[in-house]
């Protein structure tokens, strides 16, 4: 299926700084529970299934990529408000995309 420009746009792909991971011990998959600063769009919190390549102490200070116009989704007795966004390895685990210099959080990815 194509996609044309105009649908791409409407996707709000944006950096963030996660500033907190917690485990997710009522996730039905190992996951994460994390904080994420998104400057002038604000903290958002997000359940991520990236237990396999990272440790909660990595994971802060670490600036990610996340969709974050999702409407929340309730995972458990959490609510997910943006989605982190991973490449899958040859074993199905997910690799975090990240920039590779640091920006400002919040800005547009495109």
């Amino acid at each position: 299926m194509s996609i044309n420009w105009d649908d791409f746009s409407k996707i709000e792909m944006r950096c963030g700084t996660i500033i907190e991971a917690n485990d997710f011990p009522n996730a039905k998959k190992h996951a994460y529970q994390l904080k994420i600063d998104f400057g002038e769009f604000g903290i958002k919190q997000s359940s991520a299934q990236i237990t396999y390549h990272y440790t909660k102490e990595e994971l802060i200070g670490k600036q990610i990529i996340a969709v974050v116009n999702f409407p929340p989704k309730q995972i458990a007795n959490f609510f997910s408000e943006c989605l982190v966004l991973g490449v899958y390895d040859e074993n199905n685990q997910v690799i975090l995309l990240r920039t590779d210099t640091q920006t400002k959080n919040g800005q547009r990815i495109g």
